[in-house]
C-alpha cells in the first residue's frame, strides 16, 4: 500500500508548497486534498492548497509529478444533506471532480454528507437523510462508472459515521460497483461507530484509507461529533484501534491511503512507520 499524505502540511500555503514538504518529508502520494469550482482569490494568490476543477487537470497532474509526488484521490466533500443550490459544494462539483479524476488517471473520487449546518438539514428524519444523499448521488455515480472512477463515501456525518447508515445509502441505490468507501479510521471512531467492525464488513467496497489516531480526550467526544478534520497525534499513540483496522484491510489490495495528521515531520514520518509495521 502506498502511504500518502493530505496536503496542509503548512497554514496558509499554496499546493506547490505543500507538495516540495510532503516530498522533502519522504512522501510519495498525495490527495488533491481541497477542490473548488471556479476561481478562488487565496487559491490564486497562493495561500490556500486548493485546486479548481475547471482547471486543465493535465495542468494539475503535471504540478505533482514535478516535486516527485503521485496523485491518490480528488477530494470531493459536499454537503450531501443541505438543499440543493449553486452556493453548495454538490452534485454538480463530485460530477465536475470525476471528469477530473478520470482525465488523469485517478480512481477514486472521495466525498461525504458532512454534518448539518442548516436549520433544514437537521430536521430531516433519518429516512430522509438517506433519500437527499442517495438522490445527489444517483447521476454522478451513473457518470463514474462510465468513466471507470469510483465515488468512495467517508465517514463524516450522521449518516456515513454509521455502518448502518453507510448501507442504507448503498442499498438506495442498487449497492453499484462504482459507489464504494474511504475509510476515516478517526471519523468513524468519533461518530460512534467501530473502524475494526467498520472495515470487516465493508471490506470489499474499502479502496481508499484517510489513517487517524486520537487521543483519551476525545473519548467523551465521541457520538456527539461529527468529522475532527485532522489528528495532532503520530499513529499508534491514540485510544483507537488502529492495528485492529489494519489486520482486517491488509490483504484488501488497497493501493493507497493517506495520513490525516498534523503536526511535523517525526509524527508523520513515525505514523508511516507504524503502518508499515503493520504489513500495511
Amino acid at each position: 500500500m502506498n502511504i500518502g499524505v493530505f496536503l496542509l502540511i503548512e497554514p496558509f500555503a499554496s499546493v506547490e508548497t505543500q507538495l516540495r514538504r510532503a516530498r522533502a518529508m519522504g512522501f510519495t502520494h498525495a490527495d488533491i486534498t481541497d477542490t473548488h469550482a471556479g476561481g478562488s482569490m487565496l487559491g490564486t494568490a497562493g495561500f490556500s492548497p486548493t485546486v479548481s476543477l475547471d482547471d486543465n487537470p493535465f495542468e494539475v497532474r503535471r504540478l505533482f509529478e514535478r516535486h516527485g509526488i503521485t496523485p491518490t484521490t480528488v477530494c470531493a466533500h459536499a454537503g450531501l444533506l443541505e438543499p440543493s443550490s449553486p452556493g453548495t459544494y454538490g452534485t454538480s462539483e463530485i460530477m465536475k471532480a470525476v471528469k477530473f479524476a478520470a482525465a488523469i488517471g485517478i480512481t477514486e473520487v472521495v466525498t461525504t454528507d458532512t454534518d448539518p449546518r442548516s436549520e433544514w438539514a437537521r430536521s430531516l428524519s433519518y429516512a430522509e437523510r438517506v433519500f437527499v444523499m442517495a438522490e445527489k448521488l444517483c447521476v454522478p455515480v451513473r457518470m463514474a462508472a462510465d468513466y471507470g472512477v469510483r465515488i468512495l463515501l467517508e465517514p463524516h456525518g450522521p449518516v456515513t459515521d454509521s455502518i448502518q447508515g453507510l448501507q442504507d445509502v448503498f442499498d438506495r441505490l442498487g449497492n453499484p460497483d462504482a459507489l464504494g468507501v474511504n475509510l476515516d479510521t478517526g471519523n468513524s471512531w468519533l461518530g460512534g461507530a467501530d473502524p475494526v467492525e467498520m472495515a470487516r464488513i465493508f471490506k470489499a467496497k474499502i479502496h481508499h484509507i484517510h489513517w487517524k489516531d486520537l487521543g483519551p480526550e476525545w473519548v467523551a467526544k465521541r457520538g456527539t461529533e461529527f468529522g475532527c478534520g485532522f489528528s495532532t497525534i503520530a499513529l499508534g499513540d491514540g485510544v483507537i484501534d488502529i492495528k485492529g483496522v489494519c489486520d482486517v484491510l491488509r490483504d484488501a489490495g488497497i493501493a493507497s491511503s493517506t495520513l490525516e495528521i498534523v503536526g511535523d515531520a517525526a509524527t508523520l514520518t513515525r505514523s508511516k512507520a507504524y503502518l508499515e509495521a503493520c504489513g500495511m
